[in-house]
């Protein structure tokens, strides 16, 4: 069996969310458990998320994989494109992931000898976005998991307030973040400039799914101010 072939069907055999110890997949796979501590030493180096350790046991983590595919040469660029954005603009974590997604589309990316690093862009963030990025880890870790935000807000014109706010989805329109969020001052739904947050922390709570105050009746609410749904025919 070649290698690439073993580490294929070892994938296959732990993305079932269970522990597996290496003495059973090497007695599966008719090799001696060295080879398969090679192999999982050789996944986790390539960035497959695999926990565990000799002895104890091997498990995948957040299993998530993409089929093989063909790109076209322009949506190389798109994609490259992209994560160079992600990667001068978003915050810490999101910059690391870019970055590593990037090596690996370069790694593998071919279009008849040119090169990706030679693609010919420049990017160079805004100030305005920028300035709100280093809310963005709490802010996506409290839309992750259903957390209240305490936040000290100044608006265009000067206003300074502070408020309690289920943040809903965070949305990039090109210069600028907003954050779309129930406000519990309000008693309604508000969408607020990132980079007008001047300070953002946990509430200590968690919100509830509430009929009335998801995203999706936010959606539909703008919809309606917008007259989108009655243009239906």
């Amino acid at each position: 069996m070649r290698r690439s072939d073993r580490l294929s069907q070892i994938i296959e055999i732990v993305q079932d969310g269970r522990l597996h110890l290496a003495r059973d997949i090497a007695e599966r796979l008719e090799v001696s458990v060295r080879t398969i501590y090679r192999d999982f030493d050789t996944l986790a180096a390539s960035g497959i998320p695999i926990d565990g350790e000799r002895g104890v046991g091997y498990m995948l983590r957040e299993p998530v994989f993409l089929p093989p595919m063909n790109l076209s040469f322009t949506e190389l660029e798109a994609l490259h494109l992209g994560m160079s954005i992600v990667a001068e603009a978003a915050d810490p974590e999101l910059q690391e992931a870019a970055a590593s997604l990037t090596r690996k589309i370069d790694n593998v990316a071919t279009a008849k000898g040119s090169s990706p690093k030679n693609w010919g862009f420049g990017v160079y963030p805004f100030a305005q976005a920028k300035a709100g990025f280093k809310h963005m880890p709490t802010i996506r870790n409290a839309i992750r998991n259903r957390e209240k935000l305490q936040i000290d807000y100044r608006s265009l014109d000067g206003r300074n307030s502070s408020r309690t706010i289920w943040p809903l989805q965070a949305e990039y329109w090109g210069r600028v973040w907003t954050l779309s969020t129930w406000c519990e001052e309000r008693a309604d739904f508000r969408a607020f400039r990132i980079d007008c947050i001047t300070a953002c922390d946990l509430a200590g709570a968690q919100f509830k799914d509430v009929p009335g105050r998801r995203l999706q009746d936010y959606l539909e609410k703008v919809d309606a101010e917008m007259g989108i749904g009655d243009q239906a025919t």
